[in-house]
């Protein structure tokens, strides 16, 4: 299969790779989208098995931020970058500063932030060799770590999904959660400080530990997290976690989690919504990270401080946009995931007419 053969492919503008030897760097950066504004996305580092499968996840991640980034009603269109590697092991001051000029190259097209395996840290070396990188520290117009505000974000969605699906609060609600790193333990600990009780599960023990002692949350192995008494699932680890396999194995009424790409295919998205179970689309509800990276590219565009205001009223006005797509669906009696794609895909269409007549 060829790279404009596959499915995930969808209208890419660019997909740029890059090598640099003396660093080890291995690089797709992706660009689905710029009709509503320069692309934004995370850079993801993890130890994929072929180069394949990296273009592959390239290509669906940033497809899913151009319609994050039209469903929170940002100016800025949809990209993301992946660095083939283990970032336990292979990350260098120097790889990041070759990662920056990949970004540079890119001209301005895309501006990259933390995602998986990627900290702010390391992104502090990719700031010495381009200026299209956000989610950083240290100046007026800092952001800080996303994370934080992502979880604030599928916090919010979780609730607003229980009171539909269930209605009530999440007092006494079992929340089966997979995934307890930067965005799973914050959603961890907001969940817990609600009142609900935690199942959990991850591949790193320490971070369960840690997640465990502060919430009193159960632990369970990974692959037995699909089988947990719960009333929402909620996937914070990588994409995919909905699946024909998985599916069948889900007791929950609610599938709402910090994950991206969390449904295999269109058709899983189908299967949740005929199970009666009430899924909240991902890259709507977890669309607090880029808001909290857009802020910030906002005050560098403007040489202004970084506004929390803004992201509080961009944050707000997406949970709004979540209600019309679960009332949207409701009536139309069609997924959610089938409902904001739409709708994602008209304000995306909308923007490029009115680029191309300007």
């Amino acid at each position: 299969m060829t790279l404009f053969d596959s499915p995930a492919f969808e209208g890419h503008e660019g997909v740029h790779s890059f090598f640099d030897e003396k660093t080890g760097l291995k690089c797709i950066i992706a660009v689905h989208s710029t009709a509503r504004g320069p692309a934004a996305g995370g850079c993801r580092m993890w130890p994929f098995a072929s180069a394949e499968l990296a273009l592959e996840d390239a290509l669906r991640l940033s497809r899913a931020m151009s319609y994050k980034n039209a469903m929170a009603d940002l100016e800025l269109g949809g990209g993301k970058a992946v660095i083939i590697g283990d970032s336990r092991t292979q990350k260098s001051p120097a790889l990041f500063e070759a990662f920056g000029r990949a970004v540079e190259d890119v001209g301005g097209k895309y501006w990259t932030a933390e995602d998986v395996g990627v900290s702010p840290a390391d992104l502090m070396h990719a700031r010495k060799t381009t200026r299209y990188v956000a989610g950083l520290t240290g100046h007026a117009a800092a952001s800080g770590d996303p994370s934080p505000v992502t979880a604030e974000g599928v916090f919010r969605g979780i609730t607003l999904g229980v009171q539909r699906a269930l209605g009530r609060d999440l007092n006494g609600v079992t929340v089966a959660l997979q995934g307890v790193g930067h965005v799973g333990a914050y959603l961890a600990e907001k969940l817990h400080a609600a009142g609900a009780k935690l199942i959990i599960a991850d591949v790193n023990d320490d971070a369960l530990r840690q997640v465990a002692e502060r919430t009193g949350a159960r632990i369970v192995p990974p692959a037995a997290i699909f089988d947990a008494e719960a009333e929402v699932f909620a996937p914070c680890a990588l994409g995919g976690a909905v699946n024909p396999d998985t599916l069948p194995r889900l007791r929950c009424k609610v599938i709402a989690g910090g994950a991206n790409n969390q449904l295999s295919d269109p058709e899983t998205g189908r299967a949740v919504f005929d199970r009666g179970m009430l899924y909240l689309p991902d890259y709507v509800i977890n669309g607090g990270g880029i808001i909290n990276v857009a802020g910030e590219i906002r005050a560098l565009d403007r040489g202004e401080a970084f506004d929390p205001a803004w992201v509080e009223m961009k944050l707000a006005r997406l949970m709004e946009t979540l209600g019309e797509v679960l009332d949207r669906s409701k009536f139309d009696r069609r997924p959610t995931d089938q409902v904001a794609g739409d709708m994602a895909k008209a304000r995306i269409s909308l923007a490029a007419e009115q680029k191309a007549a300007a």
